[in-house]
């Protein structure tokens, strides 16, 4: 019987540990596309002022 018990324990310890490193890859992966969509956001904005320099070039 405590051998049982022993085995449930550690194996609720795994699921335990599995469920962190996924919450954690899932953390991971949010923190990744936020600094994506921040660097694309740079990009636009950059452009739009390349675009609005060159406007007031050409007047």
């Amino acid at each position: 019987v405590g051998v049982r018990e022993r085995e449930r324990e550690r194996e609720g310890e795994r699921k335990k540990e599995r469920k962190k490193e996924r919450k954690g890859e899932r953390k991971e992966k949010e923190r990744e596309k936020e600094e994506e969509e921040e660097e694309e956001e740079e990009e636009e904005e950059e452009e739009e002022e390349e675009e609005e320099k060159e406007e007031e070039e050409e007047r």
